[in-house]
């Protein structure tokens, strides 16, 4: 072609970038690897072939992990793990800032690797993920060189295993690896069985950056290698993956005493509002959504586009689709690349052809003659109920469909069992801050999407799962207090008296629901007698439909989230002042429960509610310092309904230190009192009457706590469970939780002080709230 005739056409020239060092890397290790476990490459076993997605040819032969091979991995990183906790902080961050350095220094061979290994454009590999990679590196080597000074109280978990996907194999290391450093645990990673080779080059780099023998260990293998790093003896399981890997996950550390992050799947609303810059916003899809072939959780997927503006921006978005590159991905003007392997390719091929709704729309725009490619497509017409709509299906595949007015739209941008991230165009401000904080997502994207930093938290809500990477609270996940546990001691109820003052069972004693006295379903409630055998009263035996009737009671109080910190702080100061009133009365009921003089608990319940009154509008979030012209903010926002399990060894205390900050930070609460003493918390069900407490923001269901924690726990509308109770629930509670991937906080059978400042701070203010980050780009 003339120059004449490239200047006439416009045409696009091959600009193929060279493959030739990665493959060497490769023959330098004879095509075939072993795991890298203890600083060095183990003997290669059995292994499989991974493939270049964009041509079919094997790249290597990667060794399948074994169970045993775990466990050796494990041992190793056990081995390291207290000579690298115990390094000064300074150390820790200079390691960590020669991965930084290193990644830079290596990033075209890192970046051509990646794409040859996952199939995405080169662009995206070297523009944006091994940028990233080296900036999470570097973030979390400040974090390693303050953590002494900013949280003295906390020490690392230990040994922490990673799991991670295939669409961002390097950037996902980074994800899990530097924060795990920073904080001084040591690291067992099982990267994707299709993505393993930028993973194995980045351990022979931490060579290089003098990374002690067993602080990093990297097991390859497919799904039965990472079941095994699950069933390991790990302090921390952090997951990035499909939502039912992750509920599996969660099921099967149930019980474990293990820190448990999961960052699943996603079905992102992408909203486009009349006033918006289309222009922009059809941009903004091509980013989200074909650039990466559709391989994002977050991607936005799910085009909502106000009705108004529905045809001409469709129009828009099929012209730009014909005109996108698929091909080769090494070439630097390809805008799309490879699907990762065949079986995804099918999988998404099934997925279309099965669901045949709504108006398909294909580019028009030539697929290579080899190679795993799907053209980018866009489906319309579409309902909200629509399988398409709601499942997600991983591929350059974009659904829409319209709405009328901004409140439909937060209503359909919700109508999803995900929530990891959602996009607003507007070029309305006022409008863009409005519907942000509706949206049911860990991260929102206010005119731009797509955007990540190490400062900014990312992850999800409902079953796109739970916890932060990125940022101080991405660093929390990785530690623990550094306090050592003691052993609870279960507090049994005082035995029926051989000679009782009245029958076993009645029908007298209420539940608290939704601001009412409420009889329990069953009718039945059960004596409670002092240690000398006195009948102190009774108190009622709730069950599952109790519970159901609480959690639509706190439902029904959603409002409380929507009211002032100043607003919540003055209702929980009326509570405590009304709590003072009836100190005396208080103190004498818990000596006739328990035995002991009860002043030094009331006096510590009214203390602790002035402690929470004064979080209520002080838990900041924060503008993070992110590398753009705008803001991401990061914002504290209520979880949701929580239910908890109070505990026996202060009944009154443990019951208003754990409501306190649920209530404080805006969630509405269903609360299990102790089982030993449950008379203190229908007494103080009286001051909450009292106190203009909004009816449902807090209910209160007595009862047999492992019964009542099943029915907590398994139910679909509550949004996270705590249990301080002395019976160890963790198990059944965690197995439970599974079904919709909700929060949990149990004490795994340790006890904790209640009156101190173990009873009370920011762990429980972080366990009562969501982070949202939302990313706010300025100017032009």
């Amino acid at each position: 072609m003339t120059i004449k005739e490239i200047f006439d056409s416009m045409a696009y020239g091959p600009a193929p970038e060279s493959a030739t060092e990665a493959l060497g890397w490769i023959a330098r290790h004879n095509g075939t690897f072993g795991h890298w476990i203890d600083g060095a490459f183990t003997k290669p076993g059995d292994t499989f072939t991974t493939a270049n997605p964009a041509t079919g040819e094997p790249l290597a032969r990667i060794t399948q992990g074994t169970a045993g091979d775990v466990a050796a991995a494990v041992k190793a990183a056990r081995r390291a793990q207290p000579g690298w906790a115990k390094l000064p902080a300074h150390q820790r961050a200079k390691h960590l800032y020669a991965l930084a350095r290193l990644t830079q220094k290596h990033a075209r061979l890192l970046a051509v690797l990646e794409t040859l290994d996952n199939g995405k454009p080169i662009r995206e590999s070297r523009d944006i993920d091994i940028p990233l990679v080296a900036r999470h590196f570097s973030y979390h080597a400040g974090l390693a060189q303050l953590l002494p000074s900013e949280h003295p109280d906390l020490t690392p978990l230990g040994v922490c295993g990673a799991i991670i996907p295939w669409n961002f194999p390097l950037l996902m290391l980074a994800w899990k690896l530097a924060p795990a450093l920073a904080a001084g645990n040591t690291i067992v990673l099982k990267p994707a069985e299709y993505t393993p080779l930028t993973a194995l080059l980045f351990a022979e780099i931490s060579r290089e950056a003098g990374l002690p023998k067993g602080v990093l260990n990297i097991v390859t293998g497919d799904g039965t290698t990472g079941a095994a790093l699950v069933e390991a003896e790990v302090d921390k399981i952090a997951f990035t993956g499909s939502t039912s890997v992750g509920k599996r996950i969660r099921a099967a550390t149930a019980g474990r005493a293990m820190a448990l992050t999961l960052e699943l799947g996603g079905k992102s609303p992408y909203i486009v509002f009349d006033d918006a810059d289309l222009d922009s916003a059809v941009e903004g899809l091509v980013d989200s959504i074909w650039f990466n072939q559709g391989q994002v959780c977050c991607a936005g997927s799910r085009l909502l586009v106000q009705e108004g503006i529905a045809d001409r921006f469709h129009a828009k978005l099929k012209r730009r689709m014909d005109g996108l590159r698929i091909g080769d991905p090494l070439d630097k003007a390809i805008d799309i690349g490879a699907i990762v392997d065949p079986i995804q390719l099918r999988t998404i091929t099934r997925l279309i052809g099965e669901n045949p709704e709504g108006d398909h729309y294909q580019a028009a725009c030539p697929l290579p003659a080899q190679g795993c490619f799907y053209p980018p497509t866009l489906i319309t017409g579409l309902s909200a109920a629509s399988t398409l709509m709601q499942e997600e299906i991983f591929g350059p595949v974009l659904v829409s469909m319209t709405f009328r007015t901004p409140e439909e739209a937060v209503a359909l941008a919700n109508n999803t069992r995900y929530g990891l991230a959602a996009t607003v165009w507007s070029e309305n401000i006022n409008l863009a801050l409005d519907v942000a904080p509706k949206l049911k997502a860990g991260v929102v994207w206010v005119n731009a999407t797509n955007l990540f930093d190490a400062a900014a938290g990312f992850g999800g809500v409902r079953e796109s799962g739970f916890g932060r990477e990125g940022g101080w609270e991405g660093l929390m996940a990785y530690l623990k207090p550094a306090a050592k546990p003691v052993a609870l001691k279960p507090v049994a109820p005082t035995p029926e008296p051989a000679n009782p003052e009245a029958p076993a069972l009645d029908r007298t004693a209420k539940l608290y629901i939704g601001g009412k006295q409420a009889r329990p379903d069953g009718g039945y409630s059960q004596p409670v007698y002092s240690p000398r055998g006195k009948l102190l009263g009774h108190a009622g035996i709730g069950n599952r439909k109790d519970i159901r009737n609480a959690v639509e009671a706190a439902h029904a109080a959603k409002g409380w989230g929507k009211a002032t910190g100043h607003n919540r702080a003055q209702i929980l100061y009326y509570i405590a002042e009304n709590l003072s009133a009836r100190a005396e009365e208080f103190s004498q009921r818990l000596k006739d429960l328990t035995g002991y003089n009860g002043t030094a608990e009331v006096e510590a319940s009214i203390q602790r509610l002035f402690t929470y009154a004064a979080w209520s509008d002080k838990f900041d979030g924060a503008a993070k310092s992110v590398p753009i012209r705008g803001l991401a903010l990061a914002m504290n926002e209520p979880v949701g309904v929580i239910g908890a399990l109070c505990p026996d060894e202060a009944p009154l205390l443990g019951l208003i230190s754990v409501m306190a900050p649920a209530i404080a930070m805006g969630n509405t609460c269903v609360l299990v009192p102790s089982a030993a003493y449950p008379l203190a918390a229908t007494d103080f069900y009286q001051v909450l009457d009292t106190s203009d407490l909004p009816a449902g923001v807090v209910n209160i269901v007595t009862g047999p706590p492992a019964d009542l924690a099943k029915s907590l726990a398994g139910h679909m509308d509550v949004d996270a469970v705590w249990s301080f109770s002395s019976q160890n629930l963790a198990t059944l509670i965690e197995r439970e939780a599974a079904l919709n991937v909700k929060r949990t906080w149990v004490n795994n059978g340790q006890a904790r002080t209640w009156i101190g400042p173990t009873g009370e701070g920011r762990e429980f203010l972080r366990h009562a709230t969501e982070v949202k980050t939302i990313w706010v780009p300025y100017g032009e």
